[in-house]
């Protein structure tokens, strides 16, 4: 029957094919081919690829960006558990089975910026603007850098490679060393006014960012280039020097901070990926753990209350703070102790509300949502001050006093973390100014810890710093201990053991999630198996920047 098919339909073939050169033409102007490469302005792909540093979305997928995975992730660092018992990633798994979970920052830089970002940057060489250039490889070395220390080994010499099907991993150190390389050729661009270079130009790719203003995107290198310095802490080649160097060129004032905005209407990927609108984090409640911390109940900070507490976290229907531990569902709290949710909801409530009134923070429909901040950035410096030695206790010191006041500063000059915080709750200049003036809080230059600079980060980052507290929980193997007192620099975290440890772990603590079930574990078998990553326990392999 298919060769009689193919017999008659052959001669009516063989008609058309003289007419078929001189449609053809017409056919192509119609139906583009959605598999070829179609020239698109540079400017209108901008905005897409920046929306992947938090959440973006296609017909393909959705959720791709930091922010999906940083739902599980902030149950390893405990900013937030589950209101019930049981799951998995509260006792420190990681995705088994036929799952995505925990893919959505290697689907972010292989898919959702990918081909597109290399595009961009083509494209914008062979119209000479430069700008869109030098932000296309900002954009590569932040990415670089989230992608292995979120994985560990991953695709690079073969990465963008067409013409592949399978791919080979590479290295965490080649990583590293491509963030730097890609940060370096951005700055090249981002320093050049020449041809086709105009921030008004640029904005219109960029208004949800930076609105075009290249100065802030070379800041935002230098901090990317701090961090990766700053990653390195257990190695010989830890380089304190080019940590403060690189982060007094990077973000130092909150007015240069990278955040992705929200125009918060029509699409869904227009709002915030926390807020009421896209109902994402109705399961989780504050931790026990971020909650003692901030209301003078840990070891560190005792008995200092922090202003930023109702910013940050939620009251019960007590009007008092309250959290809970991973895997113990209502931890033993009665009902009016129990946390309200993010959205103002009560534990037990799940659901998002229709509108976000009672919302704050960075769970609000607009809300900004941080990537990288002048108080990450001085916490940074703060750290390598301490490690260079005690003669630079001064400015250690002060870096971490510039640590605290940037967060302050982000939380009561943003309209969306302010203005919805009762009045009587928000920081003024004399709650501020005590709490600065605070010695458990601000000691002697020569009294400054590890554990005052790692905890006071911690808060500043709450929320929304969720791969880098990782990465610093991480460096710190969660319960290292402080070298000037001998205590936990996580001073009173405490991480899953016993029962509330998952199954697969075999007693150890999480250090990497899996690369993304839909693609590397239905057909890149061979290279998964070449770093073990079919083993049950593979999430708990320690990485190379946290290794001596």
């Amino acid at each position: 029957m298919k060769h009689t098919y193919k017999t008659i339909l052959w001669p009516i073939a063989a008609l058309i094919a003289l007419g078929f050169s001189s449609c053809s033409k017409k056919i192509d102007e119609a139906y583009k081919n959605p598999n070829a490469d179609v020239r698109v302005p540079v400017e209108s792909m901008l905005p897409g690829i920046i929306g992947n540093l938090v959440g973006s979305s296609s017909a393909q997928g959705s959720a791709y960006g930091t922010a999906n995975d940083g739902l599980i992730i902030g149950r390893y660092v405990q900013y937030w558990a589950t209101n019930a018992s049981g799951n998995q990633f509260d006792q420190m798994g990681g995705a088994t089975g036929a799952s995505d979970l925990l893919g959505s920052i290697w689907a972010m830089h292989y898919y959702g910026m990918g081909q597109n970002l290399q595009r961009m940057i083509e494209w914008g060489k062979e119209e000479k603007k430069w700008d869109y250039v030098g932000v296309g490889h900002a954009l590569l070395s932040w990415s670089w850098l989230t992608l292995t220390t979120t994985y560990g080994e991953a695709i690079l010499k073969q990465a963008f490679d067409a013409n592949l099907l399978v791919f080979n991993y590479d290295t965490q150190e080649e990583m590293y060393a491509e963030c730097r390389k890609q940060a370096h050729i951005a700055l090249n661009y981002l320093n050049s006014t020449a041809d086709n270079v105009s921030q008004a130009n640029l904005a219109r790719g960029d208004a949800y960012f930076y609105n075009g203003d290249r100065e802030k995107w070379k800041k935002f290198v230098y901090s990317v280039l701090a961090r990766s310095f700053n990653h390195l802490t257990n190695k010989s080649i830890y380089q304190p020097d080019s940590v403060i160097a690189y982060g007094n060129l990077g973000i130092n004032s909150t007015a240069d901070d990278a955040t992705a905005k929200f125009q918060a209407s029509g699409l869904s990927g227009t709002f915030n990926f926390y807020g009421p609108f896209r109902s994402n984090v109705g399961a989780l409640r504050q931790s026990r753990f971020a909650v003692d911390l901030m209301t003078g109940l840990s070891t560190m900070f005792t008995g200092v209350t922090d202003p930023r507490t109702p910013y940050l976290l939620r009251e019960n229907t007590n009007g008092t703070f309250r959290g809970i531990r991973p895997n113990r569902g209502t931890d033993g709290l009665a009902t009016n102790d129990q946390p309200r949710n993010f959205w103002g909801g009560l534990f037990s409530s799940t659901a998002a509300p229709g509108t976000d009134v009672d919302a704050r923070y960075i769970f609000r429909n607009g809300s900004p949502f941080p990537i990288l901040t002048a108080a990450e950035n001085h916490f940074m410096k703060a750290e390598a001050y301490l490690r260079k030695g005690a003669s630079f206790a001064s400015q250690a010191r002060q870096s971490y006093i510039d640590g605290i006041n940037a967060s302050f500063d982000m939380l009561m000059n943003t309209p969306d973390y302010h203005n919805n915080v009762p009045v009587a709750m928000q920081i003024t200049s004399a709650t501020r100014a005590a709490f600065l003036a605070n010695p458990a809080v601000v000691p002697a230059a020569g009294s400054l810890t590890r554990s005052h600079i790692m905890l006071q980060k911690y808060i500043a980052m709450y929320g929304w710093g969720l791969q880098e507290t990782w990465v610093d929980m991480r460096r710190y193997h969660y319960t290292d201990l402080d070298p000037a007192t001998g205590l936990q620099v996580y001073a009173g975290f405490t991480p899953p053991s016993g029962i509330d440890l998952f199954t697969n772990n075999a007693g150890k603590l999480v250090y990497r999630a899996r690369p993304r079930y839909n693609s590397e574990y239905l057909y890149n078998i061979a290279a998964l198996q070449s770093v073990g990553g079919l083993a049950l326990d593979y999430h708990t392999k320690e990485q190379w920047f946290s290794l001596p």
